[in-house]
C-alpha cells in the first residue's frame, strides 16, 4: 500500500510539474504571439494606409463617371435652394448709444 501511494504521488507530482511547465510555456508563447500580433497589426495599418493614400485618388478618378450624375443633381439642388433663400440682413450697421 505504501509503494502504491508512493507511485501515485510520484505520477501526480510529475503530472503537476508538467502542467505547470505547460502553463508557463503557454503564457510565454501567448505573450510573444500577442506582441508579434500587435507589431504586425501596426505594420499592416502603416502599409495599408500608404496603399490607401496612393490608390484612393485613382479609385475616385475611376469612379467619377459613376458619380458625375449624382454630383450634377446635388449641384442643381444646391443652386435652387441657395437661390430661393432670403437675403441675410446685415448686422454691421452702427447702433445708437
Amino acid at each position: 500500500m505504501i509503494v502504491m501511494t508512493a507511485v501515485v504521488f510520484t505520477v501526480l507530482g510529475l503530472w503537476l510539474v508538467g502542467a505547470v511547465i505547460g502553463t508557463i510555456f503557454k503564457l510565454v508563447f501567448g505573450i510573444i504571439g500577442g506582441i508579434f500580433t500587435v507589431i504586425g497589426g501596426l505594420i499592416g495599418v502603416v502599409f495599408g494606409g500608404l496603399a490607401l493614400l496612393i490608390v484612393g485618388p485613382l479609385v475616385l478618378l475611376a469612379m467619377l463617371p459613376v458619380f458625375a450624375p449624382v454630383l450634377l443633381l446635388a449641384l442643381i439642388v444646391w443652386l435652387i435652394v441657395r437661390a430661393n433663400r432670403p437675403q441675410a440682413v446685415s448686422t454691421n450697421a452702427p447702433t445708437a448709444r
